[in-house]
């Protein structure tokens, strides 16, 4: 199922690559996003707001050399031809509601409407209250030839893609798992943000099946943004402490022109 989506005052986190298609041994370069419909500010490196920063190649991962400040993020030199992925958890933040149409409207967009009711059946207040989130960000980026696969890299909440859009056949759709805590997540919706080589992004939602998974439909010369939204109770130790948890995963790449 596709829906077109309406934009609303949600703002994602996602890894950039400046190119998606490099030559072997050139230096790839990606940028940390956060914003709104595919365009936001570029964020610097900042090593206590990183929970983990890796890189995988040629199936071997390792950690990401970056310094603080950095800008773009990751600027890595001589990288061996395959399959680039790019991985970021970044570490807990909060944000807080200060009033409850916010939290109706967010919770509305991301799929989880639940978390109305749920939210008044705990007693909760209806304002200033907090919200814990931490973001999952994978990009994939064809480094010559391109060659090889995603798979599940470990993170809590993550796509994997299921093919390779740089060497496989797109006319199907990519097809997309999305995994949370080890898990296939099922029946979950997926926000898919199509950039067009004119810069214009059109909004679509999806939802995946009963394995977790969904097929996705692209087009040559466009970048993709996949984004999905998990959502916990929290109980607070204290008062003022958070009493939901997001974790948000996002997945960047391209399809290239034919």
């Amino acid at each position: 199922m596709c829906i077109v989506a309406t934009p609303l005052q949600a703002h994602e986190f996602w890894i950039e690559p400046l190119d998606y298609t490099v030559d072997a041994g050139a230096t790839v370069q990606a940028t940390f996003r956060n914003g709104q419909e595919f365009a936001g500010s570029a964020l610097s490196f900042i090593p206590n707001r990183s929970a983990r920063f890796d890189m995988v190649v040629s199936g071997n991962r390792a950690e990401v050399p970056s310094r603080i400040g950095n800008n773009p993020a990751f600027d890595v030199e001589d990288l061996p031809e395959g399959l680039l992925t790019i991985i970021h958890e970044t570490t807990d933040n909060t944000v807080t509601y200060s009033e409850w149409v916010k939290w109706v409207n967010f919770t509305n967009h991301k799929d989880f409407t639940f978390a109305q009711q749920g939210h008044l059946d705990r007693g909760l207040s209806e304002e200033n209250f907090k919200e814990s989130y931490r973001r999952f960000a994978k990009a994939l980026v064809a480094v010559g030839d391109g060659a090889g696969s995603d798979a599940d890299r470990g993170l809590r909440v993550e796509f994997v893609a299921q093919a390779n859009p740089y060497t496989d056949d797109m006319s199907g759709g990519l097809p997309v798992l999305l995994m949370f805590d080890g898990a296939p997540k099922v029946d979950a919706q997926i926000e898919m943000f199509d950039k067009a080589p004119d810069g214009s992004v059109e909004i679509t939602l999806h939802r995946t099946d009963a394995e977790g998974r969904a097929t996705l439909p692209v087009d040559a010369g466009h970048e993709y943004l996949l984004d999905s939204v998990t959502i916990l109770p929290m109980e607070p130790a204290v008062e003022g402490d958070p009493v939901w948890e997001t974790l948000w995963a996002a997945l960047t790449f391209a399809v290239p022109e034919e």
